[in-house]
Parts: C-alpha cells; sequence; structure tokens
C-alpha cells in the first residue's frame, strides 16, 4: 500500500514538473512578439519624448494581435517584416499617427504661450511649452486635448483651447503668407494702433505672427484662428529679413541671454514667463535662429567637445556646460543642468531664476556647487548634425520659395 503512494506521488510529481515545462514553453512561444517588438523600439524609438511606439502583443488561437499606436511607419513595418521572416502569425491592429489624411493633422498654436503636458489633464506634468505660431503635428485627439508633436519632436498633450487645427490647404495658405517674430521679452497687442487701446492679447519673444498691414508705425497682425490687431513696429521684425540677419553670434546670444535676467525658474517652462534650465537655452538659441533639442539630456548629445576636464580657457560665449552625476561601474551618467558661457569665467543659467554664475574658484561669488557636479561642455553654434535645425535653411515657418520679404 504504502509503495502504491509512492508511485501516486512521484507520478503526481512528474505530472506537475510536466505542467510545469508546458507553462514555461508556451509562455516563451506568447512573448515570442513582445521580444520583437521590444527589439524595433530599441532601434526606432529608444526615446519616448520624441518617438512613439506604444505597441504591445497578445496571442489568440496562434494568432497575434498587434495592438497599439505609434507615429512610425518605418518601425511598424519593420515589426511586421520580422514576424513574417520568422513566420509568426498576426493580425495588425495598430493605429498609425497622424489620423486619417481627411483630417486636420495640422496645428497652430494661438496663444502667446501653451503648456504641453505629459498626459491629455491639466493635473499632468508640465514637460515643455510651445509659442504663438509654433506648428505641430496633430497626432490625435481625445476629448478636449490633442496629442502633438513640436518641430523638435517632442511628443506631448496639449489643450485644444490653445491651438486650430488645419488642413493641408489651410496650412500651406498660413506657411505662404508674410510674418513677424516678435523680439520684445514681454508685450500686448491691441484693438487699434495705439497703445492705449484695448489689449488683445499678450506677446512674448519668439512669438511668430502674420502680418497682413501697417498703420500708423503699428503692423496689423492676424491671429491663426483669425482675430486681429496691431503691434509696435519697433517690438518685431519681418521673419524673412530676421531669419537673414542672425548667425548665432556670440555677441548675440550673450545678449539673448542677459534679456532673460531674472525670469522665474519654471519645470518644463521655456518662455520668459518661466522657465527650467534647458528652455533657457532652447529659447537663447531659437531667438537666434537655431532650434535645438528640448531637454539637456538630449542638447548634450549634439555639437562638438570643447572640454571634459574644467579647463574654461578653451570656451567661447555660447558654448553649453552641462551638469550631473558622472558615470560610475554601477550607474549610468545622469545629466540634470545646463547653462550657457558668457566669458571671464562666468555662465548664464536658469536655477532658482536667470543668472550668471562664476566658475572662478577664487572669486567670492564661486559656484561650488555646480562646479562639483561639472560634467563637461559642448559647442552647438555653427554646427550641424542630428538635433540642430537652422531656420534660415528650413520651412517650418514660412515656406520661403512662394513669399516675399517685408522690407524692415
Amino acid at each position: 500500500m504504502n509503495r502504491l503512494k509512492k508511485i501516486n506521488l512521484l507520478s503526481l510529481i512528474g505530472l506537475l514538473i510536466l505542467a510545469s515545462c508546458t507553462k514555461k514553453t508556451e509562455e516563451k512561444e506568447e512573448n515570442q512578439a513582445e521580444v520583437y517588438i521590444s527589439e524595433i523600439r530599441n532601434a526606432y524609438a529608444p526615446d519616448k519624448r520624441v518617438a512613439l511606439f506604444d505597441v504591445d502583443a497578445k496571442k489568440s488561437n496562434n494568432t497575434y494581435i498587434l495592438k497599439g499606436e505609434s507615429n512610425l511607419p518605418d518601425a511598424v513595418n519593420a515589426l511586421k517584416e520580422k514576424l513574417d521572416a520568422e513566420g509568426l502569425s498576426y493580425t495588425d491592429s495598430i493605429q498609425v499617427l497622424p489620423m486619417a489624411k481627411e483630417e486636420k493633422s495640422h496645428g497652430l498654436v494661438k496663444i502667446s504661450v501653451a503648456n504641453l503636458r505629459g498626459r491629455g489633464t491639466h493635473s499632468a506634468e508640465l514637460v515643455t511649452q510651445a509659442m504663438l505660431g509654433t506648428p505641430l503635428t496633430i497626432l490625435k485627439k481625445t476629448g478636449g486635448w490633442s496629442l502633438i508633436q513640436t518641430p523638435e519632436g517632442y511628443i506631448s498633450w496639449v489643450d485644444n483651447g490653445g491651438i486650430v487645427s488645419l488642413t493641408d490647404d489651410e496650412f500651406a495658405a498660413w506657411k505662404a503668407a508674410d510674418k513677424l517674430i516678435y523680439l520684445n521679452p514681454y508685450g500686448s497687442s491691441y484693438q487699434n494702433p495705439d497703445p492705449n487701446s484695448q489689449v488683445v492679447s499678450d506677446l512674448v519673444a519668439g512669438n511668430i505672427i502674420e502680418v497682413v498691414g501697417e498703420r500708423n508705425g503699428f503692423y496689423e497682425i492676424k491671429y491663426p484662428d483669425g482675430k486681429k490687431a496691431f503691434i509696435e513696429k519697433d517690438k518685431a521684425k519681418p521673419y524673412l529679413v530676421w531669419v537673414a540677419s542672425v548667425d548665432q553670434s556670440e555677441e548675440d546670444l550673450v545678449a539673448s541671454a542677459k534679456k532673460m535676467m531674472g525670469s522665474p525658474y519654471l519645470w518644463g517652462g521655456t518662455s520668459p514667463k518661466g522657465m527650467d534650465c534647458s528652455g533657457f537655452t532652447k529659447t537663447v538659441f531659437f531667438l537666434n535662429g537655431l532650434i535645438i533639442p528640448r531637454d539637456a539630456s538630449q542638447q548634450i548629445h549634439t555639437g562638438e567637445l570643447v572640454d571634459s576636464t574644467k579647463n574654461f580657457e578653451n570656451l567661447v560665449p555660447g558654448d553649453l556646460l552641462f551638469f550631473g552625476k558622472k558615470a560610475t561601474d554601477t550607474s549610468k551618467e545622469r545629466v540634470v543642468h545646463v547653462g550657457m558661457w558668457i566669458g571671464d569665467n562666468k555662465f548664464i543659467h536658469a536655477m532658482g531664476d536667470v543668472h550668471i554664475s562664476n566658475m572662478d574658484t577664487t572669486a567670492d561669488d564661486f559656484d561650488k556647487y555646480n562646479y562639483d557636479r561639472y560634467l563637461r561642455t559642448k559647442r552647438i553654434h555653427d554646427q550641424k548634425g542630428p538635433g540642430l535645425t537652422y531656420l534660415a535653411e528650413t520651412d517650418i515657418f514660412m515656406d520661403k520659395s512662394e513669399a516675399q520679404p517685408l522690407k524692415k
């Protein structure tokens, strides 16, 4: 009797082991598509801030159901080609963004500064901002929010109250229209060509606005939503005249940075209303005709290495200094701050507010905190490469082939 019990017990254990092995084999088979999805994501969308590949696979009757969304058609095609090559059966239910072509997939910011968030709710993290006249790609709409992508590639959510949606033809017409760039740090537009008339809206440096005429020392402007107003001529420049004049000179970069002295620190901010460290450097370069990546951890991968040993003698005004934690045997490098060199052992940055700090170890105002966490310096002005977009060489805001430049 005891012997029979032992046989039955051994048989039961064997069945359990077999079942466990079978289950693990099935799980491995079921996860095979996920392995390929992970490979494609790492290859095509390693930075989710600028690339969307939110895809997963579920198995049903020996067929994988691919679900999710992506703004990368090449990545979706690469995944399907991989599954085909491996002989895996699948049903493609991936939504490629933006949505169908007949929808209005172009957007324009219609307010001075639009707040862009990590999720479609006002309680979500502020991740960046986009200024008046910034063209956006509308990837999809949900309720009162749109998932958009900015010219530098940043993907985020915006309240629909801050943008207008345009068809291809409407967007082409906007690009062909004459425009201005507002250059005063802060200001307003008015109902009439008179600064004592009713304010229509606030404005900040970097706003791009359609111009429809001139009157009494004012430009008449037209907002993306069609409303009209007036701004003083000495606070703006015709866009094509401006973009032909900026060259990212050391003097101009420093002058633009110093105009924002005292601006408050704002996590996610990229405008004179409030800015974080990388939002500050991004805005300085934009006001000099160069679009650079949004975040410090992205900006550090652009341009040319100038220094990594605290030898500041080779730095020139406009160079970007990066700060954080160096890599160790157990951790990766972490970039947490950026500032811009202005000469004389000093750099300007947004930390609490926009102010100047000193790297001279003998100075009374020596910034020991940032000196101790210094990583390296990169030069991005007059450089080429991924992440650097010169407005003089692109048609982001205007179709230069059709537009006629306004006179100064």
